[in-house]
């Protein structure tokens, strides 16, 4: 059993586990099984664009968020599921954790390069800093891809651009 610092229940007695789509949600279940949780909520966080057109159709975030808790439903047959909408995606967390009252916000994290974390804005960054309960990352991933550290995957990705003249020269 995990504690909480403050000798309280136990860090992962409830996690709030939010996922993106089916393959992360099979991959978070499969790195949050060994903590074995008495009990999870899943959550799909659907992004507004707050008056502009949507990234995608609700319809179409619906059927994803669908799809992401029948197969971490695989592993975790009785978890929760909240669909929750919003402009801030981090915001929406923990406002949601709050509201089921999580024990703790476990994910997986995905990847990307820097140049992509900081023109997106770096969410695990923010998940991590701003949250009021504990935030663990957990590992897990598909057994059909690749295992490569995030330095690999911006050189491979720098590699395979067309028109890159110093591709691969490990300068930052």
């Amino acid at each position: 059993m995990i504690e909480s610092n403050d000798g309280g229940r136990d860090l992962m007695s409830h996690p709030l586990v939010p996922v993106a789509d089916e393959a992360d949600a099979r991959a978070t279940a499969r790195g949050l099984e060994p903590y074995a949780p008495d009990r999870v909520t899943v959550a799909n966080v659907v992004e507004k664009a707050g008056g502009a057109p949507d990234k995608t159709p609700v319809e179409q975030s619906e059927r994803v968020a669908t799809a992401a808790v029948e197969a971490f439903r695989e592993r975790f047959p009785s978890a929760d599921h909240r669909v929750v909408y919003g402009r801030d995606v981090v915001g929406a967390i923990l406002d949601l954790a709050d509201e089921v009252d999580a024990s703790a916000v476990a994910f997986r994290p995905r990847g990307g390069s820097r140049l992509v974390q900081f023109l997106s804005g770096d969410k695990t960054l923010r998940l991590v800093t701003e949250s009021d309960r504990p935030v663990v990352a957990v590992t897990g991933s598909e057994p059909d891809e690749r295992a490569s550290t995030g330095a690999e995957s911006e050189r491979e990705s720098v590699e395979t651009e067309p028109g890159s003249a110093d591709a691969g020269d490990g300068t930052e």
